[in-house]
């Protein structure tokens, strides 16, 4: 699942390469193996569950946010599902080309769009989403349900620590940055 490499033969050669560089090590590992495992889930669930409904992770996601919350802005199930604005509308085109999900205009600003699931769309998540589960559950199921609470906890604390500080630490690395160049490849003017 982990590409052409397993991942104890990675984290061997890193170690090789990296040894003796004064890095967090635990840190480096922790971070790159919620990657790796992030990767392979979406790739496990695009091939399996999700197939059989012809749906992409992000697909996937744009649906849930939308089946949750019931009715929401374009920029909030962007930001929901961790996607561009640009992104999502290209997804919602799709979604709404297969009768899945529908815009609608905002009460009181015309400006804002609104997503809600069409009545097919509901149908197609409460069909799916136990199969879904029952992949979540394939997934972990080498955990005790013990190690999941505490999986699910670990993970929030690193989600929260980058929700409560990781703007700020952003807007600090930036300062630090040159600005990159313009897509031309020129730099911007001083």
């Amino acid at each position: 699942m982990t590409g052409h490499h397993t991942l104890q033969e990675t984290e061997q050669a890193i170690q090789r390469r990296l040894g003796d560089v004064p890095l967090r090590h635990d840190a480096m590992m922790a971070v790159s193996n919620i990657y790796r495992a992030a990767a392979a889930i979406r790739q496990h669930f695009e091939s399996s569950v999700l197939r059989g409904a012809d749906l992409t992770w992000t697909a996937f996601v744009v649906l849930w946010v939308v089946w949750i919350w019931d009715e929401m802005e374009t920029r909030h199930v962007a930001e929901e599902a961790g996607i561009s604005k640009g992104t999502l509308t290209g997804v919602v085109k799709t979604l709404e080309g297969r009768g899945l999900i529908e815009r609608g205009s905002h009460a009181t600003d015309g400006r804002l769009v609104l997503l809600r699931l069409t009545d097919k769309g509901q149908e197609l998540m409460r069909g799916l989403f136990p199969a879904f589960n029952a992949e979540e559950a394939f997934v972990v199921e080498r955990l005790s349900g013990d190690e999941n609470r505490t999986l699910a906890q670990t993970l929030r604390s690193v989600v929260e620590h980058l929700e409560e500080a990781g703007d700020e630490r952003r807007e600090a690395l930036r300062a630090e940055s040159p600005f990159p160049p313009r897509r031309s490849g020129r730099r911007p003017r001083s």
